[in-house]
């Protein structure tokens, strides 16, 4: 599916541009409608629901999976998709005994993860972010994505965040603690890991990502080694047992999550090895360092420009 769906990405950019390299000019960057026709988007899709403990679910639609805590606090969500999503998320949730919902933590500012509060904000739910996040959403900002951009609007002021945060925050929600915490540039330089106390669960956002090798967004802050220390830094703040909810793909178990951490840092020493060697960033991506994981995080060339970000960053 991933491979698919990113090889329509290249298909749509070559017939937008008309070349299939790194674009430079503002002719070249997608819009919505641009971006939703190479992902495949039907945002008629319905929501799918996994409950992963009690008073908590997962919700799977068009975007990063959102975490939904129920109780008699209320509803609590953690990233919330694409406003076209929220009717069938709030289905779902009085389905689940729910009522409107009261929170919405963004574990980061991207539009797959974040859209969604352009719905919920006008809708009377508390919308929370790192600052840096906050930030970035009250602007206009150009995502790149490696093999395309894509132009993020900035956010109305109804749809940003009410509250943010620096490093830790906690809720005591529906019977527990949920603890957000930044545990420096990642993904973003905005990223929040979100644990879930009462029912040992942590939701990752895009600092995990399970459909194969993660995306930096070394322009807007992230880094390979920002990547690695954040997720051992969550890592060390959990137990055997954690459920683990990635920002994208099935949920899962802390072995995954530990072999995710090795893959970083193997991925970061091989590259940095190449570079320490003087090649370029051609010649470590045809060196391909990845070869003996593919098999479990995918082909790197439908990545979104994994390698390329690695080399990016550890050169920046």
């Amino acid at each position: 599916m991933r491979d698919r769906l990113i090889a329509a990405l290249v298909t749509i950019f070559i017939s937008v541009v008309g070349v299939a390299q790194e674009p430079t000019s503002d002719e070249t960057v997608m819009d919505l409608e641009q971006l939703s026709q190479a992902f495949s988007w039907n945002f008629d899709t319905p929501i799918e629901v996994e409950t992963v403990a009690d008073g908590l679910h997962v919700f799977f639609g068009i975007g990063g999976n959102i975490a939904v805590s129920i109780g008699e606090s209320g509803v609590l969500v953690v990233d919330d998709q694409f406003p076209e999503m929220i009717p069938k998320v709030n289905e779902a949730i009085e389905e689940l005994g729910g009522g409107p919902v009261d929170f919405a933590i963004n574990t980061h500012w991207h539009f797959d993860h974040a859209d969604g509060n352009k719905a919920l904000g006008p809708a009377g739910s508390w919308i929370v972010a790192h600052e840096h996040s906050a930030e970035m959403m009250a602007k206009d900002n150009i995502i790149n994505l490696v093999i395309a951009k894509y132009k993020q609007d900035a956010y109305p002021p109804d749809a940003r965040p009410v509250i943010s945060f620096g490093d830790l925050m906690t809720f005591h929600f529906n019977g527990g603690d949920i603890e957000l915490i930044h545990a420096g540039a990642a993904h973003t330089a905005g990223d929040v890991a979100v644990i879930f106390r009462k029912q040992n669960a942590v939701h990752f956002g895009d600092v995990f990502n399970k459909l194969g090798y993660p995306f930096v967004d070394v322009d807007s802050g992230g880094s390979i080694d920002g990547m690695i220390l954040f997720c051992e830094t969550v890592y060390a703040e959990l137990n055997e047992d954690t459920i683990v909810i990635p920002g994208h793909g099935v949920v899962t178990d802390m072995p995954d999550l530990a072999a995710y951490i090795e893959m970083l840092k193997t991925v970061r020493q091989r590259v940095k090895a190449l570079i320490d060697d003087g090649k370029t960033m051609d010649e470590v991506i045809a060196a391909n360092v990845t070869a003996d994981l593919d098999e479990v995080y995918g082909d790197v060339s439908q990545s979104l420009g994994f390698i390329n970000r690695v080399y990016t960053s550890l050169t920046k």
